[in-house]
């Protein structure tokens, strides 16, 4: 029997090539590889005496031989094959170890350049990997690490007869995602992020972890990252706290998200991924507690998002009230030893998101998938048009670009109240807008005396501006457009409330 060694990563490569010679079986290998197994002692043949042709073009052509893929992908069944082998002097190859080069690993950092990357691309690798899986009930493919150990096992216990033919599928399968994988990285690398709606588009996730269970017991859910992005709730550490759920890192991105749309140090309370608080202030913890009576019996149990990093006088305002997660930045030391006390809660620090997917949106739906560009645009609320005879004074202005950009996290019909920097009410996920408001208005009490309203679309009909009028709100934003937008205006010359027309709109399904 004969195996072609060529890895890039060479964790664990000596324990898998001792127990394949202990099995007798040839070792062959490229490069860096070959000399990794001498160091140790292995006798391994060099590719280049296997094809009798050397690496040229910097190592760019190595495996590319008949000799190599000839030796690969004849079929062990089919005595043609066997007999143009022989007749070529072509011995066949029998194990496939290889992975490839650190595409992601080189674009990743800031300073790569094109020349560099393409350097990287591996050719080789895959070309062997995918005509090794393609012959898998005759090769055993080997492209995970983590597969070593028990293949060395099976070797030293019979060689490859102990290895079964569902077995060596599931190993095909690796390879050939693997491939996929890595092809979608220098694909996306290649594309254009201003642009990503291409004719054929794939993401790349890499597993790390199971999860428990999904949003139900009964739903199995597991963790991936994106392979060219870095940062967001994936990526983030976990400094205390039970291992989080698949809703947990629901709320908790729902979380981030929101804190992550202001320049002002922010603090939210996030219930079942909807912001029911939210403030800004630039004393953290008077933040926090305004964010936190924006909804106080919602935020029981709550997810608190920080985009500052979390003060001693921040986590001592916290005590007493149970909360799931807590998302930042960062922690002060002595903040961090306070918050560790709480053994409920988990404690994320997180950073920035980014990548070619940090600015898309995909949902998947029955037969497919829809993709759009995220939620993000630059607006100047001092430029939104008043409709109204009153216009909103710069404080109510402030309380509607407030409010405005808050509503954009809260899904379907969505009514947000704000005042003085901070979320006084909100409704949400109803089928009609005026019973958002309505609730929007019961959950602010007498705090909606005063404050201003967003609303994420228009409103079809005065009555919404008759209630929100008759709660108390001064100033309305909504985006304009509808057939009634004339009556709508009236209605709110009528009660004297100020309103803008944004000429956007940030409804969420």
């Amino acid at each position: 029997m004969k195996a072609i060694l060529s890895v890039y990563d060479k964790t664990g490569i000596e324990e898998l090539a001792r127990a394949l010679r202990h099995a007798g079986v040839d070792l062959v290998s490229t490069g860096k590889t070959h000399q990794a197994l001498v160091d140790v002692g292995l006798p391994a043949q060099q590719v280049s005496d296997l094809t009798g042709f050397p690496e040229i073009l910097d190592g760019r052509v190595k495996t590319l031989h008949p000799a190599v893929h000839a030796g690969i992908l004849a079929r062990r069944d089919l005595a043609n094959h066997a007999s143009q082998l022989a007749q070529h002097g072509i011995e066949p190859i029998d194990v496939v170890v290889s992975n490839l080069y650190p595409f992601v690993e080189t674009v990743s950092r800031p300073d790569t350049t094109l020349e560099a990357a393409l350097e990287n691309i591996d050719i080789g690798g895959p070309t062997m990997i995918r005509a090794a899986a393609k012959n898998f009930p005759h090769v055993i493919v080997v492209v995970d690490p983590e597969d070593y150990g028990w293949i060395a096992e099976r070797f030293s216990q019979g060689g490859d007869s102990t290895i079964s033919l569902e077995e060596r599928k599931e190993l095909a399968r690796k390879a050939f995602q693997h491939v996929a994988l890595y092809d979608t990285a220098v694909s996306r690398y290649l594309g254009d992020d201003a642009d990503p709606f291409h004719s054929e588009v794939t993401l790349g996730f890499s597993k790390l972890t199971d999860l428990r269970y999904g949003e139900n017991p009964h739903q199995k859910a597991s963790l991936y990252a994106d392979t060219l992005s870095s940062g967001g709730i994936v990526n983030a550490s976990l400094l205390h706290g039970i291992d989080p759920s698949f809703t947990n890192f629901l709320d908790a991105d729902a979380a981030w998200r929101v804190v992550s749309d202001f320049s002002e140090p922010a603090v939210t309370v996030v219930k079942h991924t909807n912001p029911c608080g939210v403030a800004i202030h630039s004393d953290q913890p008077t933040a926090y507690q305004r964010a936190f009576e924006g909804d106080s019996v919602s935020a029981y149990g709550g997810i608190v998002g920080f985009n500052r990093t979390v003060t001693v006088a921040t986590a001592e305002a916290m005590r007493k009230v149970l909360f799931d997660i807590l998302v930042a930045p960062d922690y002060e030391p002595e903040a961090l030893d306070i918050l560790k006390k709480r053994r409920r809660t988990r404690i994320f620090q997180v950073s920035p998101s980014n990548g070619p997917s940090a600015g898309l949106d995909l949902r998947l739906v029955t037969g497919g998938a829809l993709l759009q560009t995220a939620d993000a645009i630059e607006e100047e609320p001092g430029s939104w048009k008043v409709v109204t005879e009153r216009h909103p004074t710069p404080s109510e202005l402030a309380d509607l670009a407030f409010a405005w950009k808050v509503l954009k996290h809260i899904k379907s019909n969505t009514i947000v109240l704000a005042k003085d920097g901070a979320m006084t009410g909100m409704g949400a996920g109803q089928p009609n807008r005026v019973t958002s408001v309505h609730l929007a208005l019961r959950i602010a009490g007498e705090k909606a005396k005063g404050s201003a309203l967003a609303s994420d679309a228009y409103f079809p009909f005065a009555d919404n501006i008759e209630m929100a009028a008759a709660g108390g709100i001064e100033a309305i934003a909504q985006p304009g457009g509808s057939i009634r937008d004339e009556e709508v205006i009236a209605a709110a010359d009528e009660a004297n409330v100020a309103m803008v027309f944004t000429g956007t709109r940030h409804f969420k399904h």
